[in-house]
């Protein structure tokens, strides 16, 4: 089944429903990447009609961000960019917060350089909290980078781990900072956001990006109890609780809603999918294969 796509919120931008997440690019997820391998895993996104690229400045130094800009440098035209701002990457797992609006503005000349692109599609306020969102100088510079060409829409990526009132505030002021989409942290086994800043998400017109739609891997049904992680993988700075319990809920999933013949990452993908308000999911992937196999959710979306 090709492709399908959806208005991300108020942009005019049309993305594809299944997205390319890259924070795996920077190294944090276990694996460093090759330009050869971050290549194929590309030319696997063209082949099913995948355009929306998601990145950080933190996804190592600005990292992330050089392979996504190695990789579209020959057809840039075809592909939503969406990168984020607010953070440093310091060391594997840390970073230091940066949310001036000369720091950032610092951030996004530096963005644009690594992707090697004169303007960003979907420059995202990176998961700071309120104290650090109030800042009209803040705004008021990225207005001005709007007008001058170097950002084409604006939006907020906020964290499951910043509390629900910090996520409702910055969703209702959305619209008044000048952004147009909310990315959040939306899957099977978390779901916070159907009740919380959806609603709100769908009475302002905001595009939704569904960022970990495959719970940090669990949701492909290849992790058990007792997994353990490299002190290179992001998930090591879990508890073992924690990632015995994301395993065991994933596992129930699995036996009780997942039809026999559909892998479960697909599934778990178009379950997230088959939400109206989100626009789009942004799973990671570690090769081509996997690439192929997270656009193949989109024949379920019509079951």
């Amino acid at each position: 089944m090709p492709m399908i796509y959806r208005s991300l919120g108020s942009t005019g931008l049309k993305v594809s429903v299944i997205g390319l997440g890259t924070w795996q690019l920077g190294g944090e997820w276990g694996k460093s990447f090759t330009s050869k391998e971050v290549e194929e895993i590309f030319d696997a996104a063209r082949e099913n009609g995948i355009t929306l690229v998601d990145t950080a400045e933190c996804y190592g130094d600005h990292l992330s961000e050089k392979h996504v800009g190695q990789a579209i440098r020959g057809d840039r035209d075809r592909w939503i960019i969406a990168t984020k701002f607010g953070h440093r990457y310091t060391t594997p797992f840390e970073r230091d917060q940066l949310w001036s609006a000369g720091e950032v503005q610092h951030q996004l000349e530096g963005s644009l350089s690594a992707l090697g692109v004169d303007a960003i599609d979907l420059y995202q306020f990176h998961s700071g909290t309120n104290k650090v969102f109030e800042n009209d100088e803040l705004w008021s510079m990225l207005a001005r980078q709007k007008k001058a060409g170097k950002v084409r829409h604006l939006g907020i990526s906020v964290s499951s781990s910043m509390g629900q009132s910090d996520q409702l505030h910055q969703a209702q002021r959305a619209r008044e900072v000048g952004a147009e989409s909310l990315q959040v942290v939306y899957n099977r086994l978390q779901r916070t956001p159907e009740e919380s800043v959806f609603p709100i998400c769908r009475k302002d017109r905001l595009g939704v990006l569904a960022r970990v739609p495959l719970a940090s891997g669990f949701l492909s049904g290849k992790y058990k109890q007792g997994t353990q992680f490299g002190p290179d993988d992001f998930r090591s700075t879990k508890t073992t609780q924690e990632l015995d319990a994301m395993a065991a809920d994933a596992q129930k999933v699995l036996a009780e809603e997942v039809p026999s013949g559909v892998t479960m990452a697909a599934w778990a993908l178009a379950w997230c999918l088959k939400n109206s308000a989100v626009s789009a999911v942004i799973p990671g992937c570690k090769n081509a294969e996997q690439v192929s196999q997270n656009a193949s959710a989109v024949k379920l979306l019509s079951k």
